[in-house]
């Protein structure tokens, strides 16, 4: 019996809920028959038209739409294997993956297609595209155009899928080296659903926004589980604080997905207004820690918003851990968590040997659960190695207390070993975000004679404040040991740079200072 497979909560959903509104869109408001009607012709085309498979790989590189949605839910009834491209990959990466994964049809939209078929015009050797479908309109490349395939074909559901089928194949963000790919099968995305669904309420009452980049494991939630339960669908094609609050109040909204730069964005903004945000009832964070200041004042703001956390990556479809709306209202230490072992999960602190450490030591956070990728695409030994020992090595650093909070103190590669003393970057930046004066920062690992590594502090302040260096430090030294505070303290005046899931890329902050040395990592 296939039990483990999205038609099981989608085709229920879009008969239940035929006629009523559920996918609102900038120039689209579908109905749930609609929508499952698109979906059905869509899954139709991609076979008949352009000869996608049930195991074959398409790519998508395009902002958050309707038609994402559609595409993603045509892979998971069985049309394809979806491969979301991030969209802010350069041109070289674009083609590796589109090599990599074989794949030969690509989905772009009017604001993506210039750059995709610049990379494939570049690139070494004939481009294996043999279709490029353009999600609107517009004058850019493209051979065929999403409407128009749409309209073509009849709807026609594929046979349902097998759970061991895959249906994902997400690229990591190559934040060290080559991109992998992640394949993900039907059975670990559906556990990973019902495993959030155990802790968080799907209401056919709810207004989902997508704001998260739809090529993002964080955006899955809403991918599967707003449809399935059917409530109501809105899109922002790309975040900016000042649509995310108008989004909000335009459409009644009360629940979303933010990664904490985002929620730091809107509280900051000029126009930012308590108000603005009060139809939200259920708001989620995740993909990097929260700067203790934010979620303080968000806290303060909002003392009857569900604010929750889920920790958790790629290759885990998507999340691990959980910290729920009454974990935050009891405050404390746990705040500062990234909450306990969702149903399904078991976690595991482990030293470099692979040997368990005590409860309250920092090892690296490794994890099990049916939720867990298949493999890295093409890539045996990295497979291997992330699963040595029969558990996933997440390369977060990190420990569990004695009630199973699990607390991140950074990623294994951006630890800073300082005169013999590992400092972790998140805590000093926790400390720091206490500053007033600070919108951004980021701590990282400078070379230094003596001590190998110096700890540095970039920050960004916000519009028309100021701090001095030593503002900076001495904040610091109010929270936390002497020698984890920076020693250094870079100002700078355009926002961090970001990857395309919207976490900091340390790499490139870290790159000038270590022109020349050998740091051994990323």
């Amino acid at each position: 019996m296939r039990e483990l497979v999205f038609t099981r909560g989608l085709l229920p959903a879009i008969d239940r809920f035929a006629d009523k509104v559920g996918f609102i869109d900038r120039d689209y408001t579908g109905t749930y028959a609609q929508h499952g009607d698109r979906v059905a012709r869509l899954c139709r085309a991609l076979k008949s038209e352009l000869g996608v498979g049930p195991g074959d790989r398409f790519a998508v590189m395009a902002t958050n739409s309707h038609q994402y949605l559609e595409l993603y839910h045509a892979a998971f009834l069985g049309g394809g294997v979806i491969n979301p491209l991030n969209l802010r990959l350069a041109g070289k990466e674009l083609d590796y993956i589109v090599r990599d994964s074989g794949t030969e049809v690509v989905f772009v939209d009017s604001f993506f297609a210039g750059l995709f078929a610049k990379a494939m015009a570049e690139s070494d050797g004939p481009s294996p595209i043999r279709h490029v479908v353009l999600i609107g309109d517009g004058d850019v490349p493209h051979d065929l155009k999403y409407e128009d395939l749409i309209a073509s074909v009849d709807p026609v559901f594929p046979d349902e899928p097998d759970e061991t089928d895959p249906v994902v194949l997400m690229y990591t963000g190559g934040t060290t080296g080559l991109p992998k790919g992640v394949l993900v099968e039907h059975r670990a995305e559906m556990l990973n659903l019902y495993h959030i669904a155990m802790v968080l309420d799907f209401d056919e009452n709810a207004v989902y926004l997508h704001q998260t980049p739809m090529f993002h494991a964080a955006s899955m939630g809403g991918i599967l589980g707003t449809p399935s339960s059917g409530a109501v669908t809105t899109f922002m094609p790309l975040f900016d604080p000042a649509g995310a609050m108008s989004m909000i109040e335009a459409h009644g909204v009360t629940q979303t997905v933010m990664v904490p730069t985002m929620i730091g964005m809107v509280l900051n903004h000029p126009e930012f207004r308590p108000e603005r945000l009060e139809s939200l009832r259920v708001l989620t964070y995740g993909a990097s820690p929260m700067p203790a200041a934010i979620l303080d004042k968000l806290l303060s703001l909002y003392p009857n918003l569900d604010i929750t956390q889920g920790y958790g990556m790629t290759e885990s479809s998507s999340v691990l851990t959980w910290l729920s709306a009454d974990d935050h209202r009891v405050g404390g230490n746990r705040l500062r968590s990234a909450g306990r072992a969702l149903p399904g999960v078991v976690l595991s602190i482990r030293d470099e040997e692979g040997n368990e450490v005590a409860k309250g030591q920092t090892g690296e956070v490794c994890a099990k659960g049916g939720n867990y990728m298949r493999e890295y695409w093409n890539k045996p030994e990295a497979t291997a190695e992330a699963f040595a020992g029969g558990w996933y090595h997440t390369g977060d650093a990190g420990y569990i207390d004695e009630d199973g909070f699990l607390y991140l103190v950074d990623r294994v590669k951006d630890m800073i070993v300082t005169g013999g003393e590992n400092v972790y970057s998140a805590e000093v930046e926790n400390a720091i975000s206490k500053h007033p004066a600070v919108e951004q920062v980021a701590v990282i690992g400078i070379p230094h004679e003596t001590w190998g590594e110096q700890v540095h502090a970039v920050v960004v302040l916000r519009a028309g404040a100021e701090a001095t260096e030593e503002e900076i430090i001495d904040v610091a030294k109010a929270e936390i040991a002497g020698y984890k505070c920076p020693k250094s303290v870079s100002f700078r005046d355009e926002p961090l740079p970001l990857s395309g899931a919207m976490k900091v890329l340390k790499r490139d902050l870290r790159a000038p200072y270590w022109e020349g040395h050998d740091r051994g990592v990323n």
